[in-house]
């Protein structure tokens, strides 16, 4: 970065703003002898806004495979032959009760049901809604997330009134990589989730995967096209090639790489949580980093077809580095 491009980026971070495509480019392609003053920058945002609570989420994977879906990353698509990923069709009401009531016993915000498919159809929303409603609160405290695909808006009001508080719909990377992602549905789909999400009172969590053969330029298009939408929250997921997609050959990013990635999404959304979603391993010794570089969230457990670190050694992490578990408000 120049001297130009640092102040400017200085002046955003003291002004509560954020940065604009072009320092945010830069950020991306700063060296090596520059990261520690970009983290303080993204750290010194996310303080301002957050403090030093961590938002923790979990999720369970309750219908998956046999996607109907291209997604080029996934191993639940059903264009893919061979590729390792356990199929099976929507739990049982009593199924996904006891799911959440397992994932509840960990300090989490937010457990998410979470869905293959493009969408679910009326009676499988109905069964998720049911199970929601029937839930014991005496069985864990958090809020209620979903991920059950492109609903139309009266499937998603109906998920809020069963008392769902925020609905994850990914745009996975930038409109113009988008087509080199998915080809059986649109940008504009995901989109009109997202909006239609917000329109029926739910908050939204809105994020992407970053690593799939995209340009520097596109991965600010992300961020942007996220900042544009005034999500919740922003789940950073970091390819994990999966053997059998069409993206298993892909490399994955280096660790300093995946840091500056967060830092250019905190400092382009200042006012939204950014959670460290897959990929987390990637990151080798430098893990505890992501909060440096502008996280405030953390998904623990198990990732929907890639396993995660460990739920007490992220809690020793947090307590290490003097962070607090944000709980239910």
């Amino acid at each position: 970065m120049d001297r130009q491009e640092k102040l400017a980026l200085w002046d955003c971070v003291h002004a509560g703003e954020a940065i604009d495509k072009y320092i945010a480019l830069a950020v991306l392609r700063a060296s090596h002898g520059e990261l520690a003053e970009i983290l303080h920058a993204a750290h010194h945002v996310t303080t301002h806004r957050f403090g030093n609570e961590i938002s923790l989420c979990s999720i369970a994977n309750v219908r998956s495979g046999n996607c109907s879906e291209n997604c080029s990353f996934c191993a639940q698509s059903s264009h893919f032959k061979g590729v390792p990923a356990p199929k099976y069709p929507l739990m049982s009401v009593d199924e996904i009760k006891k799911c959440a009531e397992k994932g509840g016993k960990a300090p989490v915000e937010f457990f998410s049901y979470v869905t293959s498919g493009r969408a679910l159809d009326d009676k499988s929303l109905d069964n998720v809604c049911e199970a929601v409603r029937g839930m014991n609160p005496s069985k864990g405290s958090f809020n209620h997330c979903a991920s059950l695909g492109c609903l139309s808006f009266e499937s998603l009001q109906k998920l809020k009134d069963s008392g769902v508080t925020r609905y994850h719909h990914n745009l996975e990377s930038s409109e113009s990589f988008f087509p080199s992602v998915c080809t059986t549905h649109t940008y504009a789909e995901r989109i009109r989730t997202v909006r239609d999400a917000r329109r029926a009172g739910l908050q939204v969590c809105c994020g992407g995967l970053l690593g799939l053969g995209e340009s520097l330029e596109q991965r600010v298009e992300l961020a942007m096209a996220i900042a544009a939408e005034k999500v919740d929250s922003i789940p950073l997921n970091f390819l994990v090639p999966i053997p059998g997609t069409p993206m298993e050959d892909r490399p994955q990013l280096e660790p300093l790489e995946i840091l500056l990635n967060i830092a250019m999404f905190r400092l382009v959304n200042p006012d939204s949580e950014v959670r460290m979603a897959a990929g987390r391993g990637a990151l080798r010794s430098l893990q505890s980093f992501i909060f440096h570089a502008g996280c405030n969230g953390l998904m623990v457990g198990d990732f929907l077809t890639v396993s995660g670190q460990g739920l007490e050694n992220d809690l020793t992490m947090l307590s290490d580095l003097g962070l607090t578990v944000k709980r239910k408000g």
